[in-house]
Protein backbone atom coordinates (compact mmCIF):
# COMPACT_ATOMS: atom_id res chain seq x y z
CA UNK A 1 0.00 0.00 0.00
CA UNK A 2 2.89 2.33 -0.76
CA UNK A 3 0.76 4.48 -2.99
CA UNK A 4 -1.23 5.78 0.03
CA UNK A 5 2.02 6.91 1.95
CA UNK A 6 3.41 10.44 1.72
CA UNK A 7 6.11 10.95 -0.86
CA UNK A 8 8.79 11.81 1.70
CA UNK A 9 8.12 8.53 3.54
CA UNK A 10 8.40 6.50 0.34
CA UNK A 11 11.81 8.14 -0.40
CA UNK A 12 13.06 7.45 3.15
CA UNK A 13 12.15 3.78 2.89
CA UNK A 14 13.97 3.45 -0.41
CA UNK A 15 17.11 5.13 1.07
CA UNK A 16 17.13 2.79 4.08
CA UNK A 17 16.69 -0.22 1.81
CA UNK A 18 19.60 0.83 -0.38
CA UNK A 19 21.79 1.45 2.67
CA UNK A 20 21.11 -2.03 4.02
CA UNK A 21 21.90 -3.66 0.67
CA UNK A 22 25.18 -1.77 0.32
CA UNK A 23 26.60 -2.47 3.80
CA UNK A 24 28.84 -5.58 4.19
CA UNK A 25 27.47 -8.20 6.50
CA UNK A 26 28.92 -10.26 9.35
CA UNK A 27 32.68 -10.17 10.19
CA UNK A 28 33.49 -8.28 7.01
CA UNK A 29 31.78 -5.11 8.16
CA UNK A 30 34.07 -2.07 8.08
CA UNK A 31 34.98 -0.77 11.53
CA UNK A 32 35.94 2.72 12.62
CA UNK A 33 39.74 3.36 12.89
CA UNK A 34 41.15 2.30 16.30
CA UNK A 35 42.30 5.24 18.40
CA UNK A 36 45.70 4.53 20.16
CA UNK A 37 45.30 4.05 23.86
CA UNK A 38 47.47 5.60 26.57
CA UNK A 39 50.42 3.27 27.41
CA UNK A 40 50.00 1.22 30.58
CA UNK A 41 52.85 3.02 32.41
CA UNK A 42 51.54 6.47 31.48
CA UNK A 43 48.61 8.67 32.28
CA UNK A 44 47.26 10.81 29.44
CA UNK A 45 45.03 13.78 28.87
CA UNK A 46 43.86 15.26 25.60
CA UNK A 47 47.28 16.74 24.77
CA UNK A 48 49.77 15.45 27.36
CA UNK A 49 51.27 12.24 28.76
CA UNK A 50 53.06 11.48 32.04
CA UNK A 51 55.05 8.21 32.16
CA UNK A 52 56.71 6.50 35.16
CA UNK A 53 58.93 3.37 35.31
CA UNK A 54 58.73 2.67 31.59
CA UNK A 55 61.14 0.08 30.23
CA UNK A 56 61.35 1.75 26.83
CA UNK A 57 59.92 4.79 25.08
CA UNK A 58 56.32 3.85 24.19
CA UNK A 59 55.64 3.70 20.46
CA UNK A 60 51.93 4.52 20.66
CA UNK A 61 50.23 7.55 22.22
CA UNK A 62 46.81 9.13 21.69
CA UNK A 63 46.87 11.68 18.85
CA UNK A 64 47.50 15.31 19.61
CA UNK A 65 50.14 14.79 22.33
CA UNK A 66 52.23 17.99 22.56
CA UNK A 67 53.68 17.43 26.06
CA UNK A 68 55.49 14.34 27.34
CA UNK A 69 57.10 13.75 30.75
CA UNK A 70 59.14 10.65 31.60
CA UNK A 71 60.57 10.01 35.08
CA UNK A 72 62.31 7.05 36.71
CA UNK A 73 62.68 5.28 33.37
CA UNK A 74 64.04 1.72 33.53
CA UNK A 75 66.55 2.16 30.71
CA UNK A 76 69.78 4.16 30.33
CA UNK A 77 70.10 5.12 26.65
CA UNK A 78 67.97 7.43 24.53
CA UNK A 79 68.39 5.99 21.04
CA UNK A 80 68.40 7.71 17.66
CA UNK A 81 64.96 8.96 16.59
CA UNK A 82 63.45 7.97 19.92
CA UNK A 83 60.57 10.48 19.69
CA UNK A 84 60.16 10.80 15.92
CA UNK A 85 56.61 9.36 16.15
CA UNK A 86 55.59 12.33 18.32
CA UNK A 87 56.22 15.00 15.72
CA UNK A 88 53.80 17.47 17.38
CA UNK A 89 55.72 17.60 20.69
CA UNK A 90 56.42 21.07 22.02
CA UNK A 91 57.42 20.14 25.59
CA UNK A 92 59.62 17.17 26.59
CA UNK A 93 60.75 16.53 30.17
CA UNK A 94 63.19 13.65 30.87
CA UNK A 95 64.15 14.43 34.46
CA UNK A 96 65.27 12.16 37.32
CA UNK A 97 66.14 9.13 35.26
CA UNK A 98 69.40 7.17 34.98
CA UNK A 99 70.24 8.10 31.42
CA UNK A 100 73.96 7.82 30.72
CA UNK A 101 73.91 8.20 26.95
CA UNK A 102 71.93 10.26 24.47
CA UNK A 103 72.52 9.05 20.92
CA UNK A 104 73.13 11.22 17.88
CA UNK A 105 69.84 12.47 16.39
CA UNK A 106 67.95 11.30 19.48
CA UNK A 107 65.41 14.11 18.97
CA UNK A 108 65.17 13.87 15.19
CA UNK A 109 61.71 14.69 13.86
CA UNK A 110 60.78 17.09 16.68
CA UNK A 111 60.82 20.24 14.60
CA UNK A 112 58.15 21.86 16.83
CA UNK A 113 59.86 21.13 20.18
CA UNK A 114 60.39 24.32 22.17
CA UNK A 115 61.22 23.13 25.71
CA UNK A 116 63.61 20.26 26.48
CA UNK A 117 64.52 19.24 30.03
CA UNK A 118 67.16 16.52 30.66
CA UNK A 119 67.93 17.17 34.33
CA UNK A 120 69.31 14.98 37.12
CA UNK A 121 70.58 12.09 35.04
CA UNK A 122 74.03 10.44 34.79
CA UNK A 123 75.12 11.94 31.49
CA UNK A 124 78.84 12.73 31.20
CA UNK A 125 79.09 13.79 27.56
CA UNK A 126 76.93 14.81 24.62
CA UNK A 127 77.71 14.61 20.93
CA UNK A 128 77.35 17.73 18.81
CA UNK A 129 74.69 15.80 16.85
CA UNK A 130 72.57 15.06 19.92
CA UNK A 131 70.21 17.98 19.37
CA UNK A 132 70.27 18.00 15.58
CA UNK A 133 66.87 18.80 14.06
CA UNK A 134 65.49 20.90 16.96
CA UNK A 135 64.65 23.94 14.84
CA UNK A 136 62.24 25.55 17.32
CA UNK A 137 64.13 24.96 20.59
CA UNK A 138 63.99 28.00 22.86
CA UNK A 139 64.90 26.46 26.25
CA UNK A 140 67.32 23.61 27.12
CA UNK A 141 67.86 22.48 30.72
CA UNK A 142 70.77 20.05 31.41
CA UNK A 143 71.30 20.65 35.13
CA UNK A 144 72.22 17.88 37.54
CA UNK A 145 74.26 15.71 35.16
CA UNK A 146 77.85 14.48 35.61
CA UNK A 147 79.46 16.38 32.75
CA UNK A 148 83.11 15.65 32.12
CA UNK A 149 84.52 18.85 30.67
CA UNK A 150 86.91 17.49 28.09
CA UNK A 151 87.08 17.53 24.31
CA UNK A 152 83.78 15.66 23.98
CA UNK A 153 81.98 18.69 25.35
CA UNK A 154 83.95 21.43 23.62
CA UNK A 155 81.25 21.68 20.95
CA UNK A 156 78.70 22.55 23.68
CA UNK A 157 80.83 25.45 24.84
CA UNK A 158 81.02 26.69 21.25
CA UNK A 159 77.29 26.24 20.78
CA UNK A 160 76.27 28.04 23.98
CA UNK A 161 78.30 31.08 22.92
CA UNK A 162 76.31 31.39 19.70
CA UNK A 163 72.80 30.02 20.31
CA UNK A 164 69.66 32.00 21.11
CA UNK A 165 68.35 29.06 23.14
CA UNK A 166 68.33 29.77 26.86
CA UNK A 167 70.44 27.28 28.87
CA UNK A 168 70.43 27.55 32.70
CA UNK A 169 73.81 27.17 34.44
CA UNK A 170 75.36 23.70 34.27
CA UNK A 171 78.55 22.60 35.98
CA UNK A 172 81.55 20.35 35.38
CA UNK A 173 81.79 17.22 37.51
CA UNK A 174 85.29 16.42 36.21
CA UNK A 175 88.22 16.51 35.48
CA UNK A 176 89.72 17.83 38.68
CA UNK A 177 90.91 21.15 37.29
CA UNK A 178 87.41 22.02 36.05
CA UNK A 179 85.39 20.43 38.85
CA UNK A 180 82.61 22.75 40.01
CA UNK A 181 83.13 25.31 37.24
CA UNK A 182 80.25 26.56 35.15
CA UNK A 183 80.40 25.30 31.59
CA UNK A 184 79.22 28.75 30.54
CA UNK A 185 82.48 30.17 31.90
CA UNK A 186 84.69 27.88 29.81
CA UNK A 187 85.99 28.89 26.41
CA UNK A 188 87.04 26.76 23.44
CA UNK A 189 90.65 27.61 24.26
CA UNK A 190 90.40 25.66 27.51
CA UNK A 191 90.40 22.38 25.57
CA UNK A 192 93.27 20.47 24.01
CA UNK A 193 91.93 17.69 21.86
CA UNK A 194 93.52 14.45 20.64
CA UNK A 195 91.71 11.55 19.07
CA UNK A 196 92.55 7.85 19.50
CA UNK A 197 95.51 6.26 17.74
CA UNK A 198 95.20 5.94 13.97
CA UNK A 199 95.56 2.17 14.04
CA UNK A 200 94.24 1.61 17.52
CA UNK A 201 91.19 -0.46 18.41
CA UNK A 202 91.01 1.47 21.66
CA UNK A 203 89.82 4.96 22.47
CA UNK A 204 91.32 7.05 25.23
CA UNK A 205 90.41 10.11 27.17
CA UNK A 206 92.72 13.10 26.92
CA UNK A 207 93.35 15.65 29.58
CA UNK A 208 93.75 19.37 29.28
CA UNK A 209 97.38 20.14 28.57
CA UNK A 210 98.12 16.87 26.79
CA UNK A 211 99.02 18.71 23.61
CA UNK A 212 100.53 22.14 23.08
CA UNK A 213 99.41 24.65 25.71
CA UNK A 214 96.13 26.36 24.82
CA UNK A 215 95.98 24.45 21.55
CA UNK A 216 92.65 23.76 19.90
CA UNK A 217 93.76 21.63 16.96
CA UNK A 218 92.24 18.18 16.67
CA UNK A 219 95.15 15.75 16.69
CA UNK A 220 95.65 12.02 16.48
CA UNK A 221 98.55 10.08 17.98
CA UNK A 222 99.81 6.66 17.04
CA UNK A 223 102.86 4.40 17.20
CA UNK A 224 103.84 3.18 13.72
CA UNK A 225 106.80 1.03 12.64
CA UNK A 226 109.60 3.36 11.56
CA UNK A 227 112.61 1.08 11.13
CA UNK A 228 113.29 -2.66 11.29
CA UNK A 229 116.61 -4.15 12.41
CA UNK A 230 117.28 -7.65 11.01
CA UNK A 231 118.40 -9.33 14.22
CA UNK A 232 117.15 -10.57 17.58
CA UNK A 233 118.09 -8.66 20.72
CA UNK A 234 117.53 -8.87 24.47
CA UNK A 235 118.42 -5.34 25.55
CA UNK A 236 118.50 -1.83 24.07
CA UNK A 237 120.10 1.27 25.54
CA UNK A 238 120.58 4.79 24.17
CA UNK A 239 123.19 7.44 24.93
CA UNK A 240 124.61 10.73 23.71
CA UNK A 241 128.31 10.98 23.01
CA UNK A 242 130.39 13.62 21.22
CA UNK A 243 127.25 15.31 19.92
CA UNK A 244 125.77 12.16 18.37
CA UNK A 245 122.89 9.92 19.33
CA UNK A 246 123.65 6.20 19.71
CA UNK A 247 121.78 3.03 20.58
CA UNK A 248 123.31 -0.32 21.51
CA UNK A 249 121.70 -3.77 21.30
CA UNK A 250 122.74 -7.01 22.98
CA UNK A 251 122.31 -9.75 20.37
CA UNK A 252 121.82 -13.29 21.74
CA UNK A 253 122.46 -15.04 18.41
CA UNK A 254 125.82 -13.46 17.60
CA UNK A 255 126.72 -12.40 21.13
CA UNK A 256 127.64 -8.92 19.85
CA UNK A 257 126.97 -5.59 21.40
CA UNK A 258 125.93 -3.79 18.21
CA UNK A 259 126.05 0.00 18.10
CA UNK A 260 123.95 2.18 15.79
CA UNK A 261 124.31 5.92 15.24
CA UNK A 262 121.54 8.31 14.23
CA UNK A 263 121.98 9.70 10.72
CA UNK A 264 120.72 13.30 10.71
CA UNK A 265 120.51 13.30 6.90
CA UNK A 266 118.75 9.99 6.32
CA UNK A 267 116.81 10.39 9.60
CA UNK A 268 117.43 6.76 10.50
CA UNK A 269 119.82 4.61 12.52
CA UNK A 270 122.79 3.10 10.70
CA UNK A 271 125.28 0.51 11.92
CA UNK A 272 128.32 2.02 13.61
CA UNK A 273 130.37 -0.58 15.50
CA UNK A 274 130.37 -4.04 17.14
CA UNK A 275 131.84 -5.24 20.40
CA UNK A 276 132.70 -8.89 19.89
CA UNK A 277 131.32 -10.98 22.72
CA UNK A 278 130.61 -14.65 23.35
CA UNK A 279 127.18 -14.33 24.96
CA UNK A 280 126.23 -10.71 25.70
CA UNK A 281 122.86 -10.31 27.46
CA UNK A 282 123.22 -6.66 28.41
CA UNK A 283 125.29 -3.80 27.01
CA UNK A 284 125.20 -0.77 29.31
CA UNK A 285 126.85 2.51 28.26
CA UNK A 286 128.05 5.09 30.77
CA UNK A 287 129.86 8.37 30.00
CA UNK A 288 132.24 9.54 32.74
CA UNK A 289 134.32 12.70 32.28
CA UNK A 290 133.67 12.70 28.51
CA UNK A 291 134.88 9.11 28.21
CA UNK A 292 132.58 6.33 27.06
CA UNK A 293 132.60 2.98 28.85
CA UNK A 294 130.51 -0.08 28.03
CA UNK A 295 129.62 -2.70 30.64
CA UNK A 296 129.13 -5.96 28.75
CA UNK A 297 127.32 -8.59 30.84
CA UNK A 298 127.73 -12.15 29.50
CA UNK A 299 126.24 -15.51 30.36
CA UNK A 300 129.51 -17.34 29.65
CA UNK A 301 133.14 -16.34 29.82
CA UNK A 302 132.66 -13.64 32.43
CA UNK A 303 131.54 -10.02 32.07
CA UNK A 304 133.79 -7.14 31.05
CA UNK A 305 134.16 -3.37 30.84
CA UNK A 306 135.26 -1.69 27.60
CA UNK A 307 136.53 1.80 26.91
CA UNK A 308 136.02 3.73 23.66
CA UNK A 309 139.14 5.10 21.97
CA UNK A 310 138.75 7.82 19.36
CA UNK A 311 141.85 7.02 17.38
CA UNK A 312 141.61 4.49 16.03
CA UNK A 313 137.90 4.27 16.73
CA UNK A 314 137.45 1.09 18.70
CA UNK A 315 136.52 -0.40 22.07
CA UNK A 316 139.27 -1.94 24.17
CA UNK A 317 138.69 -4.18 27.15
CA UNK A 318 140.03 -2.57 30.31
CA UNK A 319 138.58 -4.74 33.07
CA UNK A 320 137.01 -8.08 33.95
CA UNK A 321 134.14 -8.40 36.41
CA UNK A 322 134.61 -10.90 39.24
CA UNK A 323 133.02 -14.16 38.05
CA UNK A 324 132.72 -15.50 41.59
CA UNK A 325 130.14 -12.80 42.29
CA UNK A 326 128.44 -12.30 38.93
CA UNK A 327 127.70 -15.72 37.46
CA UNK A 328 124.52 -15.24 35.44
CA UNK A 329 123.89 -11.53 34.85
CA UNK A 330 120.43 -10.47 33.76
CA UNK A 331 120.43 -6.66 33.94
CA UNK A 332 122.81 -3.72 34.47
CA UNK A 333 121.90 -0.34 35.97
CA UNK A 334 124.16 2.73 36.33
CA UNK A 335 123.65 5.65 38.72
CA UNK A 336 125.38 8.52 40.53
CA UNK A 337 125.51 9.03 44.29
CA UNK A 338 127.20 11.96 46.02
CA UNK A 339 129.15 12.75 42.87
CA UNK A 340 130.41 9.21 42.36
CA UNK A 341 129.49 6.73 39.60
CA UNK A 342 128.25 3.20 40.27
CA UNK A 343 126.83 0.30 38.35
CA UNK A 344 124.96 -2.73 39.67
CA UNK A 345 124.53 -6.13 38.04
CA UNK A 346 121.41 -8.18 38.84
CA UNK A 347 122.52 -11.81 39.03
CA UNK A 348 119.94 -14.49 38.26
CA UNK A 349 121.90 -17.59 39.26
CA UNK A 350 121.33 -19.60 42.41
CA UNK A 351 124.94 -19.18 43.52
CA UNK A 352 125.73 -15.61 42.46
CA UNK A 353 125.03 -12.28 44.13
CA UNK A 354 123.69 -8.99 42.82
CA UNK A 355 126.72 -6.71 43.11
CA UNK A 356 127.56 -3.00 43.07
CA UNK A 357 130.74 -1.57 41.52
CA UNK A 358 132.13 1.95 42.05
CA UNK A 359 134.25 4.11 39.75
CA UNK A 360 137.58 5.28 41.23
CA UNK A 361 139.20 7.18 38.30
CA UNK A 362 140.94 4.10 36.89
CA UNK A 363 138.09 1.64 36.64
CA UNK A 364 135.14 0.10 38.44
CA UNK A 365 135.85 -1.87 41.57
CA UNK A 366 133.73 -4.07 43.81
CA UNK A 367 131.83 -2.00 46.35
CA UNK A 368 129.04 -4.11 47.85
CA UNK A 369 127.22 -7.40 47.40
CA UNK A 370 123.45 -7.54 47.81
CA UNK A 371 120.76 -10.14 47.91
CA UNK A 372 122.72 -13.35 47.36
CA UNK A 373 121.20 -16.53 45.90
CA UNK A 374 117.79 -15.14 45.09
CA UNK A 375 117.89 -15.25 41.29
CA UNK A 376 117.40 -11.52 40.76
CA UNK A 377 115.96 -10.47 37.40
CA UNK A 378 116.10 -6.69 37.49
CA UNK A 379 117.21 -3.71 39.59
CA UNK A 380 115.80 -0.19 39.60
CA UNK A 381 117.50 2.90 41.04
CA UNK A 382 115.17 5.67 42.21
CA UNK A 383 114.77 8.52 44.68
CA UNK A 384 112.06 8.07 47.32
CA UNK A 385 111.35 11.07 49.55
CA UNK A 386 114.81 12.49 48.87
CA UNK A 387 116.63 9.24 49.65
CA UNK A 388 118.31 6.95 47.08
CA UNK A 389 116.85 3.45 46.85
CA UNK A 390 117.34 0.24 44.92
CA UNK A 391 114.49 -2.17 44.19
CA UNK A 392 115.46 -5.71 43.25
CA UNK A 393 112.96 -7.97 41.56
CA UNK A 394 113.46 -11.70 41.85
CA UNK A 395 112.16 -14.97 40.45
CA UNK A 396 112.08 -16.49 43.92
CA UNK A 397 110.65 -13.86 46.27
CA UNK A 398 108.82 -10.49 46.34
CA UNK A 399 110.73 -7.34 45.30
CA UNK A 400 113.20 -6.11 47.91
CA UNK A 401 113.87 -2.44 48.73
CA UNK A 402 117.30 -1.15 49.81
CA UNK A 403 117.99 2.37 51.09
CA UNK A 404 121.29 4.24 50.81
CA UNK A 405 123.12 4.99 54.05
CA UNK A 406 125.28 8.05 53.39
CA UNK A 407 127.43 7.56 56.48
CA UNK A 408 128.38 4.01 55.61
CA UNK A 409 128.14 4.54 51.83
CA UNK A 410 126.25 1.28 51.63
CA UNK A 411 122.75 0.14 50.74
CA UNK A 412 120.85 -1.39 53.65
CA UNK A 413 117.81 -3.65 53.51
CA UNK A 414 114.60 -1.71 54.16
CA UNK A 415 111.54 -3.75 53.23
CA UNK A 416 109.71 -5.94 50.76
CA UNK A 417 107.04 -4.31 48.58
CA UNK A 418 104.24 -6.87 48.21
CA UNK A 419 103.50 -10.53 48.53
CA UNK A 420 103.90 -10.96 44.78
CA UNK A 421 106.53 -13.36 43.51
CA UNK A 422 107.65 -13.88 39.93
CA UNK A 423 108.15 -10.13 39.36
CA UNK A 424 110.30 -9.86 36.25
CA UNK A 425 110.88 -6.12 36.28
CA UNK A 426 110.16 -3.04 38.40
CA UNK A 427 110.08 0.41 36.79
CA UNK A 428 109.22 3.77 38.35
CA UNK A 429 107.68 6.90 36.89
CA UNK A 430 106.37 10.25 38.08
CA UNK A 431 102.99 11.86 37.37
CA UNK A 432 102.30 15.35 38.78
CA UNK A 433 105.08 14.88 41.35
CA UNK A 434 103.61 11.58 42.53
CA UNK A 435 105.83 8.50 42.43
CA UNK A 436 104.52 5.26 40.95
CA UNK A 437 105.92 1.78 40.33
CA UNK A 438 104.98 -0.81 37.76
CA UNK A 439 105.70 -4.42 38.64
CA UNK A 440 105.43 -6.76 35.68
CA UNK A 441 104.98 -10.53 35.97
CA UNK A 442 105.27 -13.42 33.55
CA UNK A 443 102.46 -15.42 35.15
CA UNK A 444 99.79 -13.25 36.71
CA UNK A 445 98.74 -9.64 36.43
CA UNK A 446 101.08 -6.68 36.57
CA UNK A 447 100.53 -4.03 39.23
CA UNK A 448 100.71 -0.24 39.46
CA UNK A 449 101.68 1.04 42.92
CA UNK A 450 101.65 4.61 44.26
CA UNK A 451 103.94 5.99 46.96
CA UNK A 452 101.80 7.16 49.92
CA UNK A 453 104.55 8.69 52.05
CA UNK A 454 105.33 5.58 54.09
CA UNK A 455 104.72 2.72 51.68
CA UNK A 456 103.67 1.77 48.16
CA UNK A 457 99.94 1.09 47.73
CA UNK A 458 98.43 -0.86 44.84
CA UNK A 459 96.15 1.29 42.64
CA UNK A 460 95.71 -0.67 39.40
CA UNK A 461 95.97 -4.16 37.91
CA UNK A 462 97.02 -4.68 34.29
CA UNK A 463 96.56 -8.03 32.48
CA UNK A 464 99.98 -9.17 31.35
CA UNK A 465 100.33 -12.88 30.70
CA UNK A 466 103.86 -13.62 29.51
CA UNK A 467 105.33 -10.22 30.30
CA UNK A 468 109.06 -9.85 30.94
CA UNK A 469 109.49 -6.15 30.12
CA UNK A 470 107.70 -2.93 31.02
CA UNK A 471 108.69 0.62 30.15
CA UNK A 472 107.07 3.88 31.32
CA UNK A 473 107.94 6.91 29.17
CA UNK A 474 106.73 10.38 28.32
CA UNK A 475 106.24 12.11 24.99
CA UNK A 476 105.54 15.79 25.51
CA UNK A 477 103.07 15.90 28.37
CA UNK A 478 101.67 12.43 27.72
CA UNK A 479 102.61 9.60 30.05
CA UNK A 480 102.69 6.20 28.38
CA UNK A 481 103.49 2.70 29.55
CA UNK A 482 104.25 -0.26 27.30
CA UNK A 483 103.82 -3.77 28.64
CA UNK A 484 105.50 -6.51 26.64
CA UNK A 485 104.01 -9.96 26.12
CA UNK A 486 105.37 -13.30 24.89
CA UNK A 487 101.87 -14.69 24.35
CA UNK A 488 99.99 -11.93 22.53
CA UNK A 489 100.33 -8.35 21.34
CA UNK A 490 102.27 -5.95 23.52
CA UNK A 491 100.04 -3.18 24.79
CA UNK A 492 100.62 0.56 25.10
CA UNK A 493 98.70 2.40 27.82
CA UNK A 494 98.07 6.12 28.23
CA UNK A 495 97.72 7.79 31.61
CA UNK A 496 94.32 9.33 32.43
CA UNK A 497 94.58 12.25 34.87
CA UNK A 498 90.93 11.99 35.86
CA UNK A 499 90.98 8.39 37.05
CA UNK A 500 94.72 8.38 37.84
CA UNK A 501 94.91 5.11 35.96
CA UNK A 502 96.33 3.84 32.69
CA UNK A 503 93.83 3.35 29.86
CA UNK A 504 94.46 0.99 26.89
CA UNK A 505 95.81 2.95 23.91
CA UNK A 506 97.28 0.67 21.25
CA UNK A 507 98.48 -2.89 20.61
CA UNK A 508 101.86 -3.51 18.95
CA UNK A 509 102.85 -6.72 17.22
CA UNK A 510 106.31 -7.75 18.40
CA UNK A 511 107.74 -11.13 19.32
CA UNK A 512 109.01 -11.74 22.85
CA UNK A 513 110.09 -8.17 23.72
CA UNK A 514 112.82 -7.94 26.34
CA UNK A 515 113.51 -4.21 26.54
CA UNK A 516 112.39 -0.78 25.38
CA UNK A 517 114.00 2.63 25.01
CA UNK A 518 112.76 6.02 23.81
CA UNK A 519 114.99 8.24 21.68
CA UNK A 520 113.99 11.82 20.88
CA UNK A 521 116.02 13.32 18.05
CA UNK A 522 115.42 15.67 15.08
CA UNK A 523 111.83 16.31 16.23
CA UNK A 524 111.12 12.58 16.18
CA UNK A 525 110.19 10.37 19.12
CA UNK A 526 111.29 6.81 18.39
CA UNK A 527 110.47 3.86 20.64
CA UNK A 528 112.96 1.00 20.24
CA UNK A 529 111.88 -2.55 21.09
CA UNK A 530 114.39 -5.37 21.62
CA UNK A 531 112.89 -8.67 20.45
CA UNK A 532 114.15 -12.08 21.54
CA UNK A 533 112.37 -14.07 18.80
CA UNK A 534 111.79 -11.58 15.98
CA UNK A 535 113.23 -8.52 14.30
CA UNK A 536 114.14 -5.64 16.56
CA UNK A 537 111.81 -2.73 15.82
CA UNK A 538 111.67 1.04 16.04
CA UNK A 539 108.27 2.76 16.33
CA UNK A 540 107.72 6.44 15.68
CA UNK A 541 105.26 8.37 17.81
CA UNK A 542 103.13 10.17 15.23
CA UNK A 543 101.05 13.27 15.83
CA UNK A 544 98.67 14.12 12.99
CA UNK A 545 96.60 17.31 12.80
CA UNK A 546 93.17 16.06 11.71
CA UNK A 547 91.69 19.54 11.68
CA UNK A 548 93.83 20.40 8.67
CA UNK A 549 92.22 17.68 6.57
Amino acid sequence: MLEFRPKWMRLLCLWVLCLCLCLPSGSHARRSPKVPRCPATCSCTKDSAFCVDTKAIPKSFPPGIISLTMVNAAFTTIPEGAFSHLHLLQFLLLNSNTFTMVADDAFAGLSHLQYLFVENNDIQALSKYTFRGLKSLTHLDLRGNLFRCDCKIKWLVDWMEKTNTSVPAIYCASPFEFQGRRIHDLTPRDFNCISAGLNSPFSFRVQKGDVCNRCCAVLSTDFAVYETFPFHSVSVESYDFSGDQFVVFAQPDSGFCTLYIWDHVELAFRRFHNITSRSAVYCKPVVINNTLYMVVAQLFGGSHIYKWEEGPQRFIKIQDIDTSRVRKPNFVETFQLDGEWYFIVADSSKAGSTSIYRWNSNGFYSHQSLHPWHRDTHVEFLDVSGKPHLILSSASQPPVVYQWNRNQKQFAFQSQITELADVQMVKHFWVRRVLYLCLTRFIGDSKILRWEGQRFVEVQTLPSRGSMAVYPFTVGQRQYLILGSDFSFSRVYLWDDLTQRFQPFQELNMRAPRGFNLVSVDNKDVLLAASFKGNTLAYQHLVVDLSAK
